[in-house]
């Protein structure tokens, strides 16, 4: 049985394997264009696939192509248990297609754990990857039959655990897009507002977990809670933009940026950011702005604007309504429900000039429109217009800019 995720899904396959009491493994493959809100990639940029093990209908184990051991070295933390690997170790394991179940194994017969403890380990294994795969949309997949992983030191039932994480893939992506990847890090963004509407022990909480080190899904498994949960609990936050998320491969950058805004925080220079998928608008529109004295940093990914939009925290926002996977009119749309960007300037770019446009950048809460292509001083006038008011006095205009 092989095919591709957009004629069955994941729930389907498993189902089918059920039925037929199947022994073997099911090898799934993510295509390498698909982005989140789904899972395509792992932390190092790789594609990312999945293996899962079944006899005689039932889950033996299931894991991802990461052979690193870093889930059960996360697992492990849970009971003192440290992954202690030898080079020549290391290299054994990395020809397996089950490098994780096997250390598991050996740990077992060191008596370093006991077989209640690998059970559960084994247990969150499988609803972690079933998470992942049952939140896939796009990709491939392969059933092979053979013969069963062995030694079996568990098996799960596919019914009753498709029944659960469905549960959670539904309650996940009522989430989005506030948050989008369990493979996203929480960082604390205003520390303030925290520490006047929480009780201390959890701004201290919040304190040690945001640190922009631990991804969502690092932190469910060291506080052995499902990733939902752990979702939820910082959700609220994440909405008032006192805590924001970022990808893996733009904590460096939120890195330096945090650097930038101590320094923009002493010089009191003004913050401009600007979403477009079109990288000489955002290359025009910075170099302009620089060299005015505004501080200015354009982004041509959307999801990774909303990311970055909550460390940078600019005084006014440009922002392209035609892109791909957000539009501007979403972007703006999320940012004015939350606390944080519910005032800022936000001005809309667009290559059209029509007044259904206007109409509904203005429900979204734009403050202003931008004609595409535009000029030097027409840019310059139209910052200095904004930015040259108190946020009062935007607030009041922000009504009434776009009715010519």
């Amino acid at each position: 049985m092989q095919g591709n995720l957009y004629e069955i899904d994941i729930r389907s396959i498993l189902q089918l394997i059920e039925l037929g009491q199947r022994t073997g493994q099911l090898f799934v493959e993510a295509h390498s264009f698909h982005k989140s809100p789904q899972l395509g990639r792992n932390h190092t940029g790789k594609n990312l696939s999945w293996f899962v093990f079944f006899l005689n209908g039932e889950i033996v184990y299931a894991t991802d192509s990461d052979n690193s051991l870093l889930r059960l070295s996360d697992y492990l933390r849970h009971y003192q248990v440290k992954v202690q690997v030898t080079e020549e170790e290391r290299a054994c394991l990395e020809v397996l297609n089950a490098p994780e179940y096997a250390y598991l194994w050996t740990l077992l017969e060191q008596n370093i754990i006991d077989p209640i403890q690998a059970r559960s380990i084994i247990h969150n294994l499988v609803q972690e990857t079933l998470f992942d795969l049952l939140n896939l949309q796009q990709g491939s997949f392969v059933f092979a039959v053979g013969s069963a992983l062995t030694p079996q030191l568990t098996t799960l039932e596919i019914t009753p655990l498709l029944s659960k994480i469905v549960k959670q893939v539904q309650q996940w992506k009522q989430l989005y897009p506030y948050i989008q990847s369990p493979e996203q890090f929480p960082i604390l963004t205003d520390i303030v507002n925290l520490r006047s509407s929480l009780p201390a022990v959890t701004v201290n909480k919040l304190q040690h977990w945001a640190s922009g080190q631990t991804s969502l899904r690092q932190l469910a498994r060291d506080l052995n809670r499902n990733i939902v949960t752990v979702a939820k609990a910082i959700y609220p936050y994440v909405q008032q933009g006192w805590v924001h998320l970022v990808d893996s491969d733009t904590t460096e950058l939120l890195t330096n940026q945090q650097d930038k805004t101590l320094s923009l925080q002493e010089n009191h220079k003004q913050r401009i950011l600007c979403i477009d998928d079109t990288l000489s608008i955002c290359t025009h529109i910075e170099t302009i702005l620089q060299t005015q004295g505004y501080e200015a940093i354009a982004v041509t990914n959307p999801l990774e604007a909303l990311s970055l939009v909550f460390q940078f925290q600019p005084d006014l926002i440009f922002c392209d309504i035609a892109m791909p996977e957000l539009t501007g009119y979403e972007i703006c749309a999320m940012l004015r429900h939350s606390q944080a960007f519910r005032n800022i300037p936000i001005i809309m770019l667009t290559a059209k000039e029509g007044f259904f446009d206007r109409v509904r950048a203005t429900m979204v809460g734009a403050t202003d429109y931008l004609t595409k292509p535009f000029g030097h001083t027409e840019l310059v006038i139209l910052v200095e217009k904004y930015l040259n008011y108190s946020r009062g006095e935007v607030i009041k205009q922000t009504q009434h800019l776009l009715i010519w």
